[in-house]
């Protein structure tokens, strides 16, 4: 069924998420029709709907759960027992991390970041000739499909990649496994020079350079954009920040990078410098509606102030910052003060998954707990956190059901034993609460299914897993005669 124009798909719920049809609206029976890559039309379903559709679009159409080709009748389209709803938009992430999964867990950050990540780009980079006669294909592409595997299986249809380190040589890879997989990115690609690994130092000039060369070299990818994403605020000093930011104001981009993650390195950062990080971000123009940070966990009263009045935007990644006891940030606060928060997961090697509604979840319960509320980030809040919001944040026509919006969009199935009993009145609630996150069956993105009952269309995922188990067992091996590397700036 490959090729058809239009694709239909009805079930028992469906959520819009829409500022249009209302964020809150919770149908029963809902429908949405494609038209190639864009809705076309949603709704509550009715039987005159179904014919309308099968007598206007019945000989290009595909319905989603039915098996037939052509010559439909009302009876094929099914009302499938789950919840249609909009794809997940995740807004910082990283797509290198999936073989270390699990690797240095129970230290802070930065000890995190040198036994993990700098770790296995050492390995990586040393063994690379022979990860490549092995696997005949860079062993970077490897770890990159592997990402989009696990955000396809949480339901994730866009994101933004965090492509820092030693990645930000290896950006045709990354865009070459959002092509193979068929998901939105943006990639962030990062830069450093200060403070880190020196092999991976640039300058302002060799950085405005890399993005000139990324953009005209991916300009008019489909799917697919590049933005500036510095790593962190202590490894780029003011006139790398100052000549990227520039960059992207004068290629109307957003901004990306983490900041004020970890309270030592805050700290010493402090100490260092004589202000914080956002101060520091202040001070040389880059903070403005344009620029998304990640993390900000620790903060002034004064940082807030300064992240409210410029209108930079934070994205929350609970997951990582609980695994790796960098505490949280004011999230209850930001929001009172009207900065724009989201929720994201991070890399799969500091949150250990892509649950998005998972990551959603602790985002809520650690807040309730803090502040003895349960009122506080409510289920209705928490959907438009990992859906319509983010899709603002990251300019994206995604995040919401509705005409003329991208067609991506998810099915969960809700008769499994952890959501049963889910009706119209508790559907939002049960997604958060009760979710495993792995109930995704069915991922559609800008028209095309990467999901058809369980089952990857786009990947080979024996393959993609197979491959990360030996990346994995050959990275679990290098790792016993290793030297211990320690590149990340602040050991405090």
């Amino acid at each position: 069924m490959a090729g058809k124009k239009y694709k239909l798909m009805r079930s028992k719920f469906l959520l819009p998420v829409s500022d249009k049809i209302g964020r809150s609206e919770r149908i029963k029976d809902g429908y949405v029709l494609t038209e190639k890559n864009l809705i076309k039309e949603t709704g509550r379903y009715t039987e005159e709907t179904g014919e309308r559709i099968i007598r206007d679009y019945g000989g290009d159409l595909q319905i989603i759960g039915c098996e037939k080709e052509v010559n439909f009748t009302l009876c094929d389209i099914k009302k499938l027992r789950g919840v249609i709803m909009p794809g997940f938009v995740k807004a910082h992430g990283h797509d290198h991390e999936s073989p270390i999964i699990g690797v240095a867990k129970d230290e802070p950050l930065t000890e995190w970041l040198d036994h993990a990540v700098n770790l296995f780009t050492g390995f990586m980079n040393e063994e690379r000739n022979i990860l490549e006669k092995k696997f005949g294909k860079s062993p970077n592409y490897i770890t990159y499909i592997k990402a989009r595997l696990d955000d396809i299986y949480y339901g994730i249809t866009s994101s933004m990649v965090h492509h820092c380190n030693h990645n930000k040589y290896r950006v045709g890879e990354i865009v070459e496994a959002n092509l193979k997989a068929g998901t939105k990115m943006i990639v962030a690609v990062g830069a450093q020079d200060r403070n880190y690994d020196e092999r991976i130092l640039d300058t302002p000039g060799v950085s405005v350079k890399r993005m000139d060369e990324y953009i005209n070299r991916f300009a008019g990818t489909e799917k697919t954009w590049i933005i500036p994403g510095p790593d962190q605020d202590f490894s780029n000093g003011p006139e790398q920040l100052k000549a990227l930011k520039k960059w992207a104001r004068d290629h109307n981009t957003l901004i990306h990078m983490h900041s004020s993650e970890e309270p030592n390195t805050t700290r010493w950062f402090r100490e260092t410098y004589g202000h914080t990080p956002v101060e520091y971000l202040q001070s040389i123009d880059f903070l403005d509606k344009n620029t998304i940070l990640a993390h900000q966990v620790n903060c002034t009263e004064r940082d807030l102030e300064i992240l409210r009045d410029t209108g930079t935007k934070i994205v929350h990644n609970p997951l990582a910052n609980t695994i790796i006891g960098s505490g949280m940030p004011p999230v209850i606060k930001m929001m009172d003060m009207g900065i724009p928060v989201v929720i994201a997961t991070d890399g799969s090697g500091s949150a250990d998954n892509q649950n998005m509604l998972g990551a959603a979840k602790l985002a809520s319960q650690y807040q309730k707990a803090l502040h003895q509320n349960a009122s506080l980030l409510p289920a209705q809040k928490l959907l438009e956190m990992i859906t319509i919001e983010p899709a603002k944040f990251l300019r994206l026509n995604t995040g919401s059901l509705e005409e003329g919006k991208d067609a991506d969009f998810i099915f969960l199935d809700l008769t499994v034993p952890n959501m049963t009993p889910t009706r119209e009145d508790n559907l939002i609630e049960n997604l958060i609460w009760a979710s495993n996150g792995n109930e995704v069956k069915y991922v559609i993105a800008n028209g095309e299914i990467l999901m058809y009952n369980g089952k990857f269309t786009t990947l080979n995922e024996d393959e993609v897993k197979d491959e990360v188990y030996e990346l994995s067992d050959m990275f679990a091996a290098y790792k016993k005669t290793a030297k211990e590397i320690k590149g990340t700036g602040a050991h405090k």
